[in-house]
């Protein structure tokens, strides 16, 4: 999955579960922060929907669903082609991508 994709999920995922709107996201992975709102990817210039279930960014041009269950999430990235699942605990996301069988952990 894109690592694009996978900010976004984070941001939206902990805003869903926390019930505010994050405006930034730390990266552990790459080391770096974004500047990045549930709607909108600062990084890449781009908007990003959210319907019920699902996500489209388009700086990426990619769906993604993504259901919410307590503090547990998970879904499926249309563009790679594999699910992935996660756990917000506060500020934290960890996010297990299946397709490149790696966790990736996110500070909102």
């Amino acid at each position: 999955m894109k690592e694009e994709l996978r900010r976004a999920i984070a941001v939206n995922a902990a805003a869903k579960i926390n019930n505010r709107k994050p405006s930034g996201v730390y990266s552990y992975d790459r080391e770096q922060h974004s500047s990045m709102t549930p709607n909108y990817d600062y990084e890449t210039g781009a908007h990003i929907s959210g319907s019920g279930s699902g996500l489209y960014h388009y700086g990426v041009g990619n769906h993604v669903s993504l259901k919410v269950n307590g503090n547990s999430f998970s879904g499926y990235d249309y563009d790679g082609g594999h699910h992935f699942s996660g756990r917000v605990n506060g500020n934290s996301v960890q996010i297990y991508d299946y397709g490149e069988a790696s966790y990736f952990n996110y500070s909102v």
